[in-house]
């Protein structure tokens, strides 16, 4: 591949350097041409695809996170709060990464100082590597202060890595960008466009390496494998982290050495010095960690009494949060069949019948004072007949 700082093209990276031309894999699918849009919407500066992507990966990571939490040992209320920071700190990390690397590479004609590396942000610049560190750094921290496993979170983070790079890496197709250097004709996944073309100054026709797929399916192989791999071969916590790190490197440096648009020190593409890094070291701390937990027999965190004790605690918490929700529920609805039923006002059909036999009462009350006040009257009359009777049977 040629050198990265003698090739004319821009970076992949640069503002709008990338277009809307046709794209075509020629060994795949003979002349057919297709056209991506970089933007999904077109609203106000416009909503990219590879924003969009991102944001897919990231919320398919998170859901796996949350699916598999219980075969970490891990809280879900914690896991979200450690993932919460580790994304800010991830595209912090990211982004800082980016820029630092530009501003040091004097063959990158870009500059950044404190202000531009976050007002420039929709000019592009991101570097995955700076993102796993700064996500790694953030969840660090964030263990620490919600009592999550940090090993374990690792583990469990690193697949989520896996799959979040698969998907985000498509965003570069869409884009038009992070390809590698020109191919054989007769390669089957050669790509171009004009717009490849142009940026790397090549002859019409010809075919680059489309470096994106071939790391977007390095993923793919690694996310399937470790999945299957963390379910019943773990041995150890952050086994898993140290798996993924040595997986991706390994890819990463073979890949990296095809790309014309890498982050430059000196003569050294620093994305594959430090994936070729990550493999050697990794590899053989997985192996050292290996021994040592077979001869010391330490348990996963998931299998001892601190996971157990502390996912108890949480689910009591939870429980009692329940309980007051429902406490508060039942004091804004007293049932009529309470100790307040006197209290309670029942429909308007109810209380206008009670007014109406209230208002009846006093009707019944002066219907007996008048009879009451009749009866000397019909004494009087019944006195008088029966005088007459006596002296008529005198007489």
């Amino acid at each position: 591949a040629p050198s990265p700082s003698s090739n004319p093209r821009k970076k992949d990276n640069d503002p709008m350097s990338f277009s809307d031309a046709p794209i075509s894999f020629p060994g795949l699918f003979g002349d057919w041409q297709f056209t991506v849009p970089s933007k999904a919407l077109n609203i106000g500066n416009g909503i990219y695809w590879y924003g969009v992507l991102i944001t897919i990966g990231v919320v398919l990571a998170y859901l796996y996170a949350m699916w598999r939490a219980k075969d970490f040992g891990l809280g879900k209320d914690r896991m979200f709060d450690v993932v919460f920071v580790a994304l800010i700190m991830g595209f912090l990390g990211a982004r800082i990464y980016y820029c630092v690397f530009q501003t040091l590479d004097p063959n990158s004609g870009m500059s950044f100082d404190i202000v531009t590396t976050f007002t420039t942000i929709r000019d592009g610049g991101l570097a995955i590597y700076g993102g796993v560190i700064g996500g790694f750094l953030g969840g660090f921290v964030m263990c620490k202060i919600r009592k999550v496993n940090f090993r374990a979170m690792a583990d469990i983070a690193s697949l989520g890595f896996l799959i979040g790079q698969c998907i985000g890496r498509w965003g570069n197709f869409i884009n038009q960008e992070a390809f590698g250097a020109q191919c054989s004709p007769d390669w089957i996944f050669g790509m171009t466009s004009v717009d490849i073309i142009r940026r790397d100054g090549l002859e019409a026709g010809a075919l680059v390496h489309p470096c994106f797929l071939y790391e977007s399916v390095w993923c793919l192989v690694g996310f399937i494998a470790l999945h299957f791999y963390s379910k019943k071969l773990r041995t150890f916590d952050g086994e898993i982290m140290l798996m993924y790190l040595a997986w991706y490197g390994l890819g990463r440096a073979w890949i990296e050495g095809l790309r014309t648009d890498s982050l430059m020190a000196g003569d050294f593409r620093i994305s594959q010095v430090v994936a070729a890094a990550c493999f050697a070291v990794c590899t053989v701390l997985v192996i050292v960690f290996k021994i040592l937990t077979e001869k010391k027999h330490i348990p996963l965190y998931v299998n001892t009494e601190a996971c157990r004790a502390l996912n108890e605690a949480d689910e009591k918490a939870e429980e009692q949060r329940r309980e007051k929700k429902l406490a508060k529920k039942t004091e804004q609805a007293p049932s009529i069949l309470s100790e307040d039923a006197e209290n309670v006002t029942l429909n308007d059909d109810s209380s206008e019948s009670s007014k109406s036999s209230e208002s009846s009462e006093p009707e019944t009350v002066s219907s007996e004072e008048t009879e009451t006040s009749e009866s000397p009257e019909a004494a009087n009359e019944t006195t008088e007949t029966s005088d007459e009777t006596d002296e008529s049977e005198e007489q």
